[in-house]
């Protein structure tokens, strides 16, 4: 096994307790029993003092939250190797009778837990992808969730802090435009690039105005993510080319997936761009129409020149720890893959990334 790398960040010691449940988050897949550990932001745990390793903390983005949520339940019911709903490791090629958390755990050396417990438990915070970084450079968390590049989210970062960052992606998001179901009942399934650009920037205000789909007479009640969110800055990049386009044209910002959906729903009026994971019948999405190709949610929002498919980040700071590398590890696995990526609708990195995401964690032993 190669030496952990070098970082002046020390692995923080283990919390009082796992933080409880964020009571308003969204079920993606099945969470084993007991599992426990997730929390908003405004949860920190401290120091227990032990010998061993501490919690590992991951937090921020609302968008890589479904994956990360359902890593670390997983990770800290640590099921049997016979419990093959949730391990079953033959399933995945691998050789092991270990317990799902003590087999990835171990390939960087860390003990069985005592108990059938984890050999260290994680948690994940919800914010959002700017906080996520921050609190990661600040050494409160060991992997800062974020649904866009740091390079946009830290845009005034030179270069050599932007190094200090190693990138795990981890999965691939495809942002659906979704509008009020008033509004797709009325026949305002489709639009394109230009007039979705022309709400943003308040050109257009009045859904009579969108081109070629007659929709009613009605003000449109445009709802952006929070600036720093990552949807945020995936989105103005992604359609305006431009991290920190302006879009003007907003009406109110949520700093949550969660919110924005509970807007949307809830309203007669409203547009908006969200996670893919989010959308349900709730919240309908509408094709976009981008340089002549009509991009249809559920049929091909996953090609490549979807406009608005972007990466899915949980960033380490100053090195990747073998602590960090073992539950990236997972994750990243075909195993994690097939059960924490696809189950909340994201699509899976191809074997090539696959294995260029893997060749950044430290050598197991």
């Amino acid at each position: 096994m190669t030496d952990e790398p070098v970082s002046r960040r020390a692995v923080l010691a283990g919390g009082v307790g796992l933080a409880a449940s964020f009571a308003g988050c969204i079920s993606t897949s099945k969470t084993p029993p007991g599992s426990g550990g997730s929390a908003t932001d405004s949860t920190s745990s401290s120091g227990d003092g032990g010998d061993g390793p501490g919690i590992l903390k991951s937090g921020g983005s609302s968008t890589v939250y479904p994956i990360a949520n359902n890593a670390q339940a997983y990770w800290n019911a640590n099921r049997p190797a016979s419990d093959t709903e949730y391990w079953g490791p033959e399933k995945y090629g691998i050789d092991t009778d270990q317990n799902l958390a003590d087999y990835w755990g171990g390939l960087y050396g860390f003990d069985n837990g005592n108990g059938g417990d984890a050999p260290f438990p994680a948690t994940v915070t919800l914010s959002h992808s700017g906080t996520g970084i921050e609190k990661l450079r600040k050494g409160q968390l060991d992997l800062g969730n974020s649904s866009a590049p740091v390079s946009a989210e830290l845009p005034d970062a030179t270069e050599a802090e932007l190094a200090e960052f190693t990138d795990h992606v981890v999965g691939v998001d495809a942002q659906p435009i979704v509008v009020s179901q008033e509004i797709y009942d009325a026949g305002v399934t489709k639009i394109t690039a230009e007039t979705l650009k022309a709400i943003y920037t308040g050109e257009i205000t009045n859904w009579s105005e969108v081109p070629d789909y007659e929709g009613p007479e009605k003000s449109i009640q445009v709802i952006g993510r929070a600036e720093g969110s990552g949807t945020d800055t995936a989105f103005r990049l992604n359609l305006f080319g431009d991290p920190n386009a302006p879009i003007s044209g907003v009406d109110l910002r949520k700093g949550e997936n969660q919110q924005v959906k509970t807007v949307v729903s809830s309203s007669n009026n409203a547009i908006a761009y969200m996670a893919l994971a989010f959308v349900d019948d709730s919240v309908p999405a509408i094709t976009l129409v981008f340089d002549g190709k009509e991009f249809i949610p559920g049929e091909n929002l996953a090609d490549k020149d979807y406009p608005l498919s972007r990466d899915l980040h949980m960033y380490t700071y100053d090195g990747t720890s073998k602590q960090e590398a073992a539950f990236l590890r997972m994750i990243i696995s075909d195993y994690g893959q097939q059960n924490f990526v696809k189950p909340t609708g994201y699509a899976a990195l191809t074997d090539e990334r696959q294995q260029n995401q893997l060749s950044k964690l430290p050598d197991t032993q």
